[in-house]
Parts: C-alpha cells; sequence; structure tokens
C-alpha cells in the first residue's frame, strides 16, 4: 500500500487554497469506498492518514470542493502503479481553469 498527500495552489492569487475541502476514494468497479477526508492546511496541503492507503492498480479519485464558481468541484481520477512509493498529486487553481501532474 503506498500514501497519498495533495497540495492546492490558488494560482490567480499565487498563494496556497487554504480550507478546500479534500475526499480521496477508491473506485471498487460500481461502488466507491471513502478512504479519507479532510481541508487543506494554511499551507495549502493535506496528507491522507496511514490507514487510507492506495492500492496497486486500483482505480482511485481525489475530489476537491473549490472556491470557485465556475469549477466547484474538481475530482481527479488515477491509478497508482506500485506500492512502495508516496504519491503527490498537486491541484493548480484559477477561477476559469485547473491543471495538475503526478509530483514527487
Amino acid at each position: 500500500m503506498s500514501s497519498f498527500s495533495t497540495h492546492v495552489l490558488d494560482a490567480a492569487a499565487g498563494a496556497p487554497a487554504t480550507g478546500v475541502p479534500v475526499t480521496l476514494t477508491r473506485v471498487d468497479g460500481p461502488t466507491s469506498t471513502v478512504l479519507a477526508s479532510g481541508t487543506t492546511d494554511d499551507d495549502g496541503r493535506w496528507r491522507a492518514p496511514e490507514s487510507a492507503a492506495l492500492t496497486a492498480g486500483v482505480l482511485h479519485r481525489i475530489t476537491f470542493e473549490t472556491p470557485s464558481d465556475f469549477f466547484p468541484e474538481v475530482s481527479i481520477a488515477f491509478r497508482p502503479q506500485r506500492t512502495d512509493r508516496h504519491h503527490h498529486v498537486p491541484l493548480l487553481l484559477s477561477p476559469y481553469s485547473y491543471s495538475t501532474y503526478l509530483g514527487s
């Protein structure tokens, strides 16, 4: 099992996005299991607890409830292939766009 974290940056303000609600789920066919949820800290970061370990080869989803009127929710689906590493998926957010990548 591998660990997970995220970092939300408000690209328009050039600052971390604090207090953003985050939910991490594992998708098992037609059902989803919430692994963990919380909010980003003062630096825009959130780390899932160790009990919310990712499973290799299984679809997972990180969902952000954003302060944007146009994108009130951002959902990123990913499938980790390794269990021997930490997975970091940042979100760069602006009022009319967002971007993500596999971080380190």
